[in-house]
């Protein structure tokens, strides 16, 4: 019987996490942006430029795990402005099933990523590990950027606005498409399956031309990716780093449909779903339209979602109406429910 204060799958509580993180993370001068939580990098001081270092697991998916792995860590390097450059991956294989067709498609999809974003894959370890049922892919993305080029998560400040590029839980919905497609015949057509399933590709869960387009119209004071929990987890994390409220138009959220329909079916909510695939930029209010116009001309859709106010008026949705409720939080990822 598990104990009775075991936590959930997911990421660990923020308030465990942030007093883990006092009490055990070490410091030194040149580490620029250390760990804490809603910061997704750490960067570190290498004199003419600054290294940007970043590494995230791949649990979920099976079905193009290395490819993942890439974008996933590729996304949080280029959301603090710097440019990613180097990648590294620990392979862990299950001990039943592990051939070396499926190591050798694994190192093709991570290789074939690199090349997509222009990175080197320098280093890693692989093992065949006990007890482990589906392949796991943990990424190590280091990047560059110039020590006045960088943003952070917590660099958002009130009266930003808020933009939100391509929709909600774009990889979630690539997920459940992929891992459930049998169960989905007649909840979607076969044509629309497949399109779910390529969400991966088009539009996409890579962020890096979001976040450089964005970077170059200027005006950003904070990029973060939404990843597990969701867009909701993703605002709460920008809100709670950047010590901040935020005030989120409903009717304004750009949820797929496909990805309605999929998570009705399962009974998940789609603002706690994984979300790769979009970006928050908080950027100032004047800059906001031009950051969306240069999005849309470069093929990837992007809409003002809300602004960012002071902390004491809290995290909230605006309905139609202009009533106000709390914005949800996520204990788990709504994709764990698809798996139990």
């Amino acid at each position: 019987m598990p104990p009775s204060n075991q936590i959930p799958m997911g990421k660990l509580p923020a308030d465990l996490l942030r007093d883990l993180l006092e009490r055990y993370a070490t410091s030194d001068p040149r580490v620029v942006v250390g760990p804490r939580v809603g910061e997704d990098v750490a960067i570190i001081d290498m004199g003419d430029r600054y290294l940007v270092a970043k590494t995230d697991p791949v649990t979920f998916a099976t079905d193009e795990i290395g490819w993942y792995a890439v974008h996933v860590n590729a996304n949080d390097v280029a959301c603090s402005g710097a440019t990613p450059r180097w990648f590294l991956a620990t392979v862990l294989l299950p001990q039943t099933g592990t051939t070396p067709e499926l190591a050798e498609t694994i190192f093709k999809q991570i290789a074939d990523a690199c090349r997509q974003l222009g990175v080197s894959l320098c280093g890693g370890h692989t093992e065949i590990t006990y007890d482990l049922r589906r392949p796991i892919v943990v990424g190590q993305m280091l990047g560059e950027v110039a020590p006045d080029g960088y943003v952070t998560t917590s660099g958002a400040q009130p009266g930003d606005a808020l933009i939100l590029t391509k929709g909600i839980a774009v990889e979630g919905t690539a997920i459940i498409a992929r891992e459930k497609h049998d169960e989905l015949r007649g909840v979607l057509p076969d044509a629309a399956l497949g399109r779910c399933a390529d969400f991966l590709h088009v539009p996409g869960i890579s962020v890096v031309r979001d976040a450089r387009l964005a970077l170059e119209v200027g005006g950003v004071h904070a990029l973060h990716d939404p990843t597990e929990g969701g867009v909701a987890t993703g605002l709460w994390e920008l809100a709670r780093s950047a010590e901040v409220g935020l005030v989120i138009d409903e009717p304004r959220l750009p949820l797929l449909p496909e990805c309605v329909t999929l998570c009705r079916h399962f009974g998940l909510d789609p603002l706690g779903l994984i979300g790769s695939g979009a970006l928050l930029i908080a950027a100032a209010k004047d800059r906001a339209a031009a950051i969306v116009g240069r999005l849309g001309e470069e093929g990837i859709a992007a809409a003002e979602i809300g602004e960012v106010v002071p902390a004491r008026q809290g995290c909230c949705l605006r309905s139609a109406d202009r009533s106000l409720r709390p914005l949800p939080t996520f204990s788990r990822d709504e994709i764990t429910r698809l798996f139990e």
